[in-house]
């Protein structure tokens, strides 16, 4: 039973966890900040704005050791949500372990690690594929050997249901980024073949829960029975113990909304049922998102709540006591033979196209194209919502106080984490740290696993963007796809007729502009959840706007250099991490010092009060979720740019 937790500082969050634990938490689920888990040090120029945001901020070994300090790791089961730096902070786990003194042959839990759906979903990467790749077998191979209770890949499907995905797609897409994974290990060589059972037995998965409970439960059994035929038939594997399909979750936070925010317990406790009702597939570890995360991040109280939901259903109901309840379903039986079939489908259409790897674009695609068609569903009111789009008339929410109803991150932390990394540095051995680095570079040129030298740079001192600059430096830089395609909006029905109208209202807004509207779809800042900014972009050009969306991960000053370039009528910025008011702004200035003063709108999860504050510093409109129906968002964010045009008094 866990909370995933983890904001401001490694001394803040290390308190977090003492009370979880002492609450009846049963294990601890790490968030760490953007810049920890795309590799960069909390005063580079990508962090500004970001450090302790979403997560714990990890620059060096003193981080860690104050996150964990009164924490017996030996008696501990962690997981860390880390994937392109999941070496390091491994390396960093060790290391502090070692100093507590525990046997580190005994530490259990659990490094996410699953690079590929970060090129699909998250965002959070930090090198290319094939070497990303490289990094994760790497740690497979270690711990298998040296870490025999520790699980060393967590294949998350749960991001793509986030992204999107239908549960054929989720089940489709995670098997491949499993079987890529699996097939490099054995093609690497460096666990022996008589092994190998071994590591397919270590092997786990993060599974997202939706609200569609008959057809969840029925995806969770698909998955049991397609894994077990993939580990049987493709590796080998005779043990029925290590083909079990092994898995814990977090239930869906695409389905939380902003609006009626307390709607969303009873969707949370739904899609607990989901994974926890079939004894067959029934997830080994749960942790719930609080109900008002699509408000922002949720207190200690908010947390506890979703904890306690769980121990509701372990200890008050008998629903642990029996055997599984949907053995002999016909309904169920039918259920999960469509999704099986489809998935295997669609598995072996991957598999044709070279794997995981070499689909990654493909695989982008369809997700993006997946998450446009539910969107439109949900404008359409095909698909309904309570609260968003049905029984949409209510009370205001007792729950959410006037500060929001979220927790606030002390802007504080951000400089004291800065300060806290120069001291690091000043106390450390300079010398030990460059030759424990000058070790890594040469092991990263080589083909060496590098679990090694990342601990020795670990106890050296050294800290998370110079490891990661390191690997960059041999390994390149990336960016990845964005799967916005040529895709464009069905016609007919009624949202059909509303596009047509809306059409007409950018054609009349072109008119006075005097050519066709062009808008910056901009991500300034590490956040990598791209979902929103794509449906932005693709319903943009639905209306008839040229549109420059470059994807994830730039400067505010690169933004504003390409608004400038593309000389653009209006630039939207997308921002779910809680950073838009450090960063929006600098756009903002920055294309007035340009002479390029164009209107600014900022989406993402945006507190009312926040919102204030960027109107005040020159942002044209706001939008959070409840902003759902993005084609009159666009016909709005279209006219401000007339608006603009019409002359002063």
């Amino acid at each position: 039973m866990r909370t995933y937790s983890g904001h401001s500082s490694a001394a803040a969050s290390n308190a977090l966890y003492r009370a979880n634990l002492a609450k009846g938490q049963t294990g601890l689920s790490v968030a760490f900040d953007l810049p920890t888990q795309t590799g960069y040090d909390s005063d580079h120029v990508l962090a500004r704005g970001e450090v302790g945001k979403v997560g714990v901020p990890v620059g060096s070994l003193d981080d860690l050791r104050t996150l964990f300090e009164g924490i017996p790791l030996q008696q501990m089961n962690t997981s860390m949500t880390i994937n392109a730096t999941a070496m390091w902070l491994l390396a960093l786990y060790i290391a502090v372990a070692e100093e507590q003194g525990a046997d580190v042959s005994q530490l259990a839990g659990t490094t996410q690690n699953d690079i590929i759906k970060e090129y699909l979903s998250r965002g959070t990467y930090a090198f290319p594929p094939a070497p990303s790749l490289r990094l994760t077998t790497d740690i497979v191979a270690y711990t298998v050997t040296n870490l025999p209770r520790w699980n060393p890949l967590n294949i998350c499907s749960y991001h793509l249901q986030e992204a999107g995905a239908t549960p054929v797609q989720e089940l489709a897409f995670a098997l491949a980024n499993a079987i890529a994974v699996l097939d490099v290990v054995r093609e690497r060589g460096q666990v022996p073949e008589a092994d190998f059972d071994q590591v397919v037995g270590r092997i786990s998965f993060f599974v997202n829960a939706g609200i569609r409970f008959v057809e969840e439960v029925a995806k969770m059994r698909a998955f049991v029975e397609l894994w077990d035929r993939i580990t049987r038939e493709r590796y080998g594997v005779t043990d029925p113990k290590l083909r079990r399909f092994r898995y814990g979750v977090q239930v869906n936070s695409l389905g939380l909304t902003e609006q009626q925010p307390e709607n969303n317990i009873a969707r949370i406790l739904i899609e607990m049922l989901g994974v926890t009702l079939s004894k067959d597939a029934r997830a080994r570890a749960v942790q719930l998102p609080a109900w008002n995360e699509a408000l922002g991040l949720p207190r200690p109280w908010d947390q506890q709540l979703s904890l306690r939901m769980q121990q509701v259903l372990a200890f008050e109901t008998d629903l642990l006591e029996n055997d599984d309840l949907f053995e002999g379903s016909v309904v169920m039986d039918r259920k999960v033979a469509e999704l099986v079939d489809g998935a295997q489908a669609l598995l072996d259409e991957v598999l044709a196209r070279g794997g995981a790897i070499a689909a990654v674009d493909f695989m982008k695609a369809e997700l993006v194209a997946s998450n446009a068609r539910r969107l439109r569903r949900i404008e359409a009111g095909e698909q309904q919502v309570v609260g968003v789009n049905v029984f949409t008339s209510g009370e205001p929410s007792p729950l959410v106080d006037d500060e929001g109803g979220i927790l606030v991150v002390d802007d504080a932390a951000e400089a004291e984490q800065l300060a806290r990394l120069e001291a690091w540095r000043s106390s450390r051995d300079d010398a030990a740290v460059a030759a424990a680095l000058d070790e890594l570079r040469s092991a990263a040129q080589s083909d060496a696993n590098l679990m090694e030298a990342s601990i020795a740079c670990a106890r050296a001192g050294a800290t998370t963007g110079e490891w990661t600059a390191v690997l960059r430096e041999v390994f390149g830089e990336y960016r990845g796809p964005t799967g916005v395609g040529e895709q464009a909006l069905a016609a007919g029905g009624p949202l059909g007729t509303q596009l047509d109208e809306a059409r007409r209202r950018v054609r009349d807004v072109e008119a006075r502009v005097g050519r066709k509207l062009r808008i910056l779809v901009g991500k300034p800042g590490l956040d990598g959840h791209s979902n929103g900014a794509e449906q932005v972009a693709i319903r943009a050009r639905d209306l008839g706007m040229e549109v420059v969306y470059e994807g994830i991960r730039l400067t505010p000053e690169q933004i504003v250099r390409a608004a400038v370039d593309e000389d653009v009528h209006v630039v939207g910025l997308s921002i779910l991490s809680g950073s838009h008011l450090s960063l929006v702004p600098q756009v903002v200035e920055g294309l007035r010092r340009e002479g390029h003063d164009v209107p600014v709108v900022a989406g993402g999860i945006i507190p009312p009060s926040d919102a204030r504050k960027l109107r005040e510093a020159g942002v044209a409109a706001v939008f959070t979720p409840k902003d759902f129906e993005l084609t009159e968002l666009l016909v709005e964010v279209a006219e401000l740019v007339a608006r603009g045009l019409q002359p002063a008094g």
